[in-house]
């Protein structure tokens, strides 16, 4: 993260804490900030982007915002951001009513998106926790599930909680196929769960050696 990045980040960490928990990820080269989990702005190369939907992009280009612009394989991009200039900065109270109006867009769409391809805790073995879970990680509809398949989605899911066992596995399994996890065919079952064994095998093989490189580092 470059200097200027890094203070934008804090900067706008502190205009915006009244939108909720503010956090980031990348994304577009650059660092989404999230409010509790819904990604309303960038921040790229030290510029602050608000995220626009069809209803917001009038308004926006109204105030003479300018397009964020990417490149992605070399070719550029119009994105839906436009960039936040000196004086909306230096009028913090008007730049927090934007962005809290970007963020409520960004959420009324993010449910739009869940009703037209399908909640995920309408299907079998996903409760309210999972869900959660799975928009942790970018999954937000049925669909998306579908999409990724019950394997990645579980190493997806892993990298930020470690101890996930077999039963969540065959839980995802189970809501891609329309079944109860206890129900899943017998073939499917044993297919899904050496795959578990064989990965959780590498994975703790992975921890040993990283320990045992740290040691020796250590001792040398």
């Amino acid at each position: 993260m470059n200097g200027r990045s890094a203070k934008r980040i804090v900067q706008a960490k502190i205009c915006f804490a009244a939108l909720g928990k503010i956090t980031t990820r990348s994304q577009f080269g650059g660092y989404g900030l999230l409010a509790d989990g819904t990604m309303f702005a960038v921040i790229a190369e030290g510029e602050l982007y608000l995220r626009a939907t069809e209803t917001l992009e009038p308004a926006f280009r109204a105030r003479g915002m300018v397009n964020m612009t990417y490149l992605k394989r070399g070719a550029p991009m119009t994105m839906r951001y436009y960039r936040v200039d000196d004086g909306l900065w230096a009028d913090c109270r008007e730049l927090l009513i934007l962005a809290s109006q970007a963020l409520h867009e960004s959420r009324k769409e993010i449910k739009v998106k869940r009703r037209s391809k399908g909640r995920l805790k309408d299907l079998p073995n996903i409760d309210a926790s999972m869900e959660r879970l799975l928009w942790q990680v970018g999954i937000q509809s049925s669909y998306d599930l579908r999409l990724l398949g019950a394997k990645r989605t579980y190493l997806q899911l892993q990298q930020r909680h470690k101890n996930l066992g077999v039963k969540v596995l065959l839980a995802l399994a189970g809501a891609m196929s329309g079944y109860h996890h206890a129900a899943l065919p017998n073939v499917q079952r044993a297919t899904l769960t050496t795959w578990f064994e064989e990965t959780a095998a590498a994975s703790c093989l992975e921890a040993q050696w990283g320990r045992r490189a740290y040691i020796q580092a250590v001792n040398n």
